[in-house]
């Protein structure tokens, strides 16, 4: 007796775009009171990305998504599902999605923003993959894209080195295969908990202080909660594939810190060779950071097609999810 066929959502494109003005840590140390060694001893970073005034998260993300289409061998027209996550919409509303649907030309689709800050791609990508499983949709656009920089307190050292701007994307392309070892998302898990709202938040909203706000943070409790929360995340998903870590080829994390990056590795057994890392040239970028570093490990080769790859992010709220694709 043949087997059904399984829908999954399979990645066919990458992308990525950057601002124009790269920071170096050096640059940071004329603007706070801080150092490249202190950035670097602590966090990792080397290096971020900010954006002009010319440049918003709706550029980024749609001259991501143009890279990630060409890269798929398809045309903005063949795309008709956009998810996209973001903390630093264009406008209150209408949703950033939009804005580059308009921009790209494919009209008529579905649309719309996602805001689960630095879990916002994983977010994205489990909407989207359960869309295009359902059959709402065939090819779909995800992206992360952020100017955190707009939203950072300049006086703050110990938030405002963390953080820079940029644009990451993918096309998930549905596809049925009879074949348990075909490409495609094969397990994901989210998570959310409200109770942690204040160790990472924005002081500001539409209807509370009616400002844009400024990013606050207390960033050694957020260091405790991810270690544990990433770590637990992943087992919760290797555990329904049935696959160990030993299994996995590469882990692509949330660009945070570069502690947490170790410390979860080593929770979970994973050589440090096995994990991309991106931070000392991007910073933090939030939604934008794990689309970023995929796009980075795809384009330079590391990443194959046939290897699983494990994405995961944890940010404010607090939300944090993984996600195993086969490549």
């Amino acid at each position: 007796m043949s087997q059904a066929p399984i829908r999954r959502s399979v990645l066919v494109g990458t992308g990525a775009a950057l601002p124009r003005r790269a920071v170096p840590n050096d640059e940071m140390a004329k603007m706070v009171d801080t150092s490249d060694e202190w950035i670097v001893a602590r966090t990792g970073i080397r290096n971020r990305y900010i954006a002009g005034p010319d440049e918003t998260t709706s550029s980024l993300a749609t001259a991501a998504a143009r890279q990630a289409i060409e890269a798929a061998k398809l045309n903005p027209t063949d795309i008709d599902l956009i998810v996209l996550a973001t903390a630093t919409p264009d406008q209150t509303f209408p949703a950033t999605a939009t804005i580059v649907q308009h921009e790209l030309g494919c009209h008529g689709g579905i649309a719309f923003d996602v805001a689960a800050v630095c879990s916002g791609f994983l977010y994205a990508l489990g909407v989207a993959d359960s869309m295009l499983r359902s059959g709402m949709a065939r090819r779909a656009l995800v992206i992360g894209s952020e100017t955190f920089s707009r939203i950072l307190d300049w006086e703050d050292r110990t938030t405002c080195v963390l953080f820079g701007d940029g644009a990451g994307a993918i096309v998930l392309e549905a596809r049925e295969s009879t074949d348990p070892d075909a490409p495609g998302i094969l397990a994901s898990k989210l998570h959310a908990d409200g109770a942690h709202n204040q160790l990472l938040y924005v002081d500001g909203g539409p209807s509370t202080t009616g400002t844009v706000g400024k990013l606050r943070m207390t960033g050694k409790e957020v260091f405790r909660h991810a270690v544990t929360n990433l770590a637990d995340v992943l087992r919760e998903v290797l555990d329904q594939t049935g696959l160990t870590s030993a299994d996995i080829d590469w882990v692509v994390p949330h660009q945070a810190n570069q502690r947490i990056l170790d410390a979860t590795a080593r929770k979970l057994n994973l050589p440090a060779e096995k994990v991309v890392v991106t931070i000392d040239r991007h910073a933090n970028t939030s939604a934008a950071s794990v689309p970023l570093a995929l796009d980075t490990a795809v384009r330079d080769g590391r990443i194959k097609p046939g290897q699983l790859v494990m994405l995961e992010a944890m940010g404010g709220g607090f939300t944090w999810g993984a996600s195993l694709i086969r490549i």
